[in-house]
Order: structure tokens, then sequence, then C-alpha cells
């Protein structure tokens, strides 16, 4: 008879000894060293960003404080560098930082540490590579007005919020959940409509997202496998995080915390909560559903029964006090904040926007402008027509592809169930027409 694996390893990897007294101190202890290159970093990007930053068009604080130079001519020229050498320096400090976590020198504590320095001096920067916090604050004071946000655009105010909002999305409703639009309308009453005072409120509310997703991804590893200060550090720290998100004020990020806490209480058997969390998650934004098919069959293995009697009650009735909890919390949210469901035609607004980080809208794009070439009047050829085709392509393509990972899950297993989940979210990212809005990715310039 074979040998069990564990009998052909040495009893030391079988059984760890446990860390010593010194070990587990070294593992709580911060690096101050590489904690403090990443604070010089944030700190540089936070006053790089008052001129290079999403700045009001209307700052009494820039006016007074005598910094409107930074704004404009060699001062912006400036602004971008110290910007650029703080994100230099951010970078080079995470780095430090995950060979230290792989090293086993730093441990949980040291990467958490390192993300509350790293993320205090963004929570009060203008907001940074985007204007979409402005869109944000817009919206709820279109529902603070009287006016349906799924039904116009913030241009209706003219106010000093909307006045801030890129001028593409001036005329387009919001493509966001009742959860969320229930919070802009909650900080626009709180600040009085204040543009500095709505951004940091904005923010202070969204890195609720991070703290969620901080406590969630130790119990995520621990499901998974994995080591939790290398999750911590490789996605609580990065840089494409902490400036995309945090300075750039995204409610991705409360999504994204929400959907973590949700996916990690479904694995702790505690499914009802863990739904009633996901739908708080599609209330803010509408990616968080594509995960929820992949919990209903980790939920369905759980039951009694052979495969054919678990998929069976884990697509009829045991998955509607599942899907209840998820579906009633979200309809919670819609009545709460007093707005129908126009937003979910509203997602497709900002298709309007050709982004070739889009697989499908980059490919058409190339070939319109290919087709160009050849053409006896460059003009006539309409690259709309071939983005038009190609994201259409694109879609047939992603639904085969979530629907092909979501059938192949059904066997239940969480570490499969998670990484084809996983897969069918990074397929709704590459091959929806519309998934990485144009504020997304961006220089510096406010515009």
């Amino acid at each position: 008879m074979a040998a069990t694996p564990s009998l052909l390893r040495p009893s030391s990897e079988v059984f760890p000894p446990e860390p010593s007294a010194a070990v587990r101190a070294n593992l709580r202890a911060i690096p101050v060293r590489t904690t403090a290159l990443g604070l010089l970093g944030v700190t540089l990007i936070a006053l790089g960003g008052m001129g290079a930053g999403a700045v009001p068009q209307h700052d009494p604080l820039f006016a007074r404080a005598g910094l409107s130079w930074l704004r404009y001519g060699h001062g912006h020229d400036l602004a971008i560098m110290v910007l650029y050498l703080g994100l230099g320096l951010v970078v080079w400090a995470w780095i430090k930082l995950g060979r230290l976590v792989r090293s086993g020198e730093a441990g949980d504590h040291a990467v958490l540490g390192a993300v509350t320095a790293w993320t205090v001096p963004l929570l009060f920067a203008p907001p940074l590579f985007s204007k979409d916090v402005y869109s944000y604050l817009a919206q709820g004071q279109l529902a603070l007005s009287g006016y349906d946000p799924y039904q116009v655009g913030p241009a209706v105010l003219q106010s000093a919020l909307s006045e801030n909002v890129s001028g593409v999305w001036q005329h387009t409703p919001a493509p966001y959940g009742p959860l969320f639009i229930l919070l802009a309308k909650a900080i626009v009453w709180l600040t009085g409509g204040s543009v500095v005072l709505g951004v940091i409120a904005m923010r202070l509310s969204l890195v609720g997202g991070l703290v969620l997703l901080c406590r969630a991804l130790p119990g995520l590893s621990r499901h998974l496998g994995g080591k939790s200060a290398i999750a911590l550090w490789l996605v609580a720290a990065n840089p494409l995080l902490l400036i995309h998100l945090v300075g750039g004020a995204h409610n991705d990020l409360m999504m994204i915390g929400l959907m973590a806490a949700g996916v990690l209480l479904v694995l702790d058997r505690r499914h009802v909560l863990g739904f009633v969390l996901l739908g708080l998650a599609f209330a803010v934004k509408a990616t968080a559903v594509v995960i929820v098919p992949f919990l209903v069959w980790i939920w369905a293995a759980r039951l009694d029964g052979d495969e054919r009697a678990r998929v069976l009650r884990g697509l009829l009735p045991g998955a509607v006090t599942i899907l209840g909890a998820f579906l009633g919390v979200f309809a919670a949210c819609t009545l709460i904040a007093g707005v129908g469901l126009g937003w979910i035609p509203a997602l497709s607004n900002s298709s309007v926007i050709v982004n070739w980080l889009s697989v499908p809208s980059g490919v058409g794009a190339f070939v319109g402008m290919v087709a160009s070439w050849f053409a006896d009047d460059s003009a006539s050829v309409r690259s709309g027509i071939f983005v038009g085709v190609a994201r259409t392509l694109g879609a047939v393509v992603l639904i085969w592809v979530a629907w092909t990972q979501w059938w192949a899950a059904r066997n239940g297993d969480v570490r499969d169930n998670l990484r084809r989940g996983a897969v069918t979210m990074l397929a709704v990212a590459l091959l929806l027409g519309c998934a990485v809005r144009h504020g997304h990715v961006r220089s510096p310039p406010t515009e």
C-alpha cells in the first residue's frame, strides 16, 4: 500500500514548530523605515495633487493660501513632477515591504500599519487622476433636490458641484446603485453642498470599504490556503488600490469591501448574512453580482443528498431563501433611497467612451483605423460601426465564458468556485465595452 503524502514528509513539515516569542514579536513590529518611505511618497502625492489633481474650478482655500499658481504653467509642471516622484517612492516602499513579508520578517500588523499610514494623507488630498467624485456628489445633490438621478444628469443643477463634473458626464444619468445614491445624498445634505467638505466626507465613507477588505482578507486567505500577510500586502497595501481607489475616491472601494466581507461570511457558513452584504455591494455597483451565482453552488454543496438533489435544492426552493436575502436588501435600499431601477439601463451610458483597455473597444477602434487607411475618403469610415460589432462579439464571448465557468463550478468546491468566479470577473473587465471608465486611467491634468 502506498504511503500517504504526510508520511513522506519530515515531521517538521507536517507539524511545523510554533514560532518563538522573538519571531512573534518581530512579526508584530512595524518596519519604520519602509513605512516612512511610503508615507513620504503619499505625502508628496497629496501635495502634488494640489496642482496636478482634479482641483475644484473655484476653490476658496487655494485662493486664500496663494496656491493658485500650482494649476498653471511651470507651477502645474512642478506639481506633476512632485506627484510622480511620490508615486515612485510609494511603489518602492511597497516592494520593500513585500520583500519583508515574503521573507517572514513582517506580518499582518506591519502591513496594516503601512496601509493606515499610507492612507491618511490621501484622505485630505484633492481627487487624483479622476473627477468622478464630483459626479458622485452631484448625483447626490440631484436626489436631494428632487430630481431623479437615473433620468437626468448633473447639468440641470448649475451648482458648484455640477460645474466640476467632466463635460462628457454632464448629461449622463447615474449608473450606480440605490445605496450609493443614498450615501451621496446624505453627504451633500451634511456638508451643505460644499465641494471640499463633500470630497473629504465621500472619501471617509468609501474608506470603510478598505477597512472591510482588510478584515476579510485574512479569513479569505485561510479558506484558500494562502498567507494573510501576503494577501494584505498584495491587495490592501497595493499602490494601485490606494492611489486609484482612495486617492481617486472611487466607489469601487466600497463595493469591493462589501463583496469581500460577504464572500467570507458565506465561506464561514453564515450564508444569509453573507448574501445580505453582497446585496449591499450590488446596491453600490452592479459588478458585484458576478460572484453571486458561484457562491450559490458553494452553499448548495453543503446541503444533504447527492449531486442532483443538491443542484435542485440550490437552484430552486433553497436558493429562494439565500437569494431572497440578496434581493431583499437591494429592494430595501431602493425603497429607502426613493429611486427606481433606472440605473441598470444607465450602465450602458459609459459606452460613449472608446477605451482601449476594453478589448472589444480597442479591437474595433483599431480595425476602424486600419480600414480608414484604405478608403478613398477616410472621413467616411465610421469607426463606431466597427466598435459596435466588436462589442457585440465581446458580449457573446462573455456570456459563453460566464456560463461555462459557472456550470463547471457546480461541484461546490470552494477554491474552484472562487477561481472560476475570478476568471468570470476578469472576463467582465476585459470584454465589456464600457468596463473601464475614462476617468480611471489618465494623466494628472483634470480634463
